[in-house]
């Protein structure tokens, strides 16, 4: 099996069985983004407490990088000190522009499968929207 092939099984994966996915009504802060090129629509919720995220949830309606990105970042979010958070989200960011490797935020070696959106720019802002919902929430607290 190929690399490429791999990566898009993970992106699938995500997509058909999104971790953290559903409607969270007892979060403390929840935002919604849109991505008016594509039509992607997410939801992203969180709770804190004693300084981390104990509870990441998101929702929506978008195409496979978007759900499979909102998937992988709550994976990656949950359980992390806040301001450990907002510096993942920049990092993600960085990766996603190309200016840092994704190993450097990438502990369960599925972020990577993201590096193909590198490839297509239009694309980028599906990889990043769940991301920048969550800094929302972030700036929320």
């Amino acid at each position: 099996m190929s690399l490429e092939s791999l990566y898009q099984q993970i992106i699938l994966d995500h997509y058909k069985n999104p971790r953290n996915f559903g409607e969270a009504p007892g979060c403390a802060v929840s935002v919604e983004h849109e991505n008016p090129l594509c039509g992607d629509h997410l939801k992203v919720a969180i709770n804190v407490a004693d300084g981390h995220i104990t509870e990441i949830k998101f929702s929506g309606k978008g195409c496979a990088i978007s759900q499979a990105s909102a998937s992988m970042m709550t994976e990656t979010m949950k359980g992390r000190p806040v301001e450990e958070a907002r510096s993942l989200v920049e990092e993600f960011r960085r990766m996603m522009r190309g200016d840092q490797e994704f190993a450097a935020l990438d502990e369960a070696g599925e972020m990577e499968a993201l590096k193909g959106v590198l490839q297509f720019p239009v694309r980028i802002k599906c990889a990043v929207l769940a991301w920048d919902a969550l800094e929302s929430c972030l700036r929320g607290l």
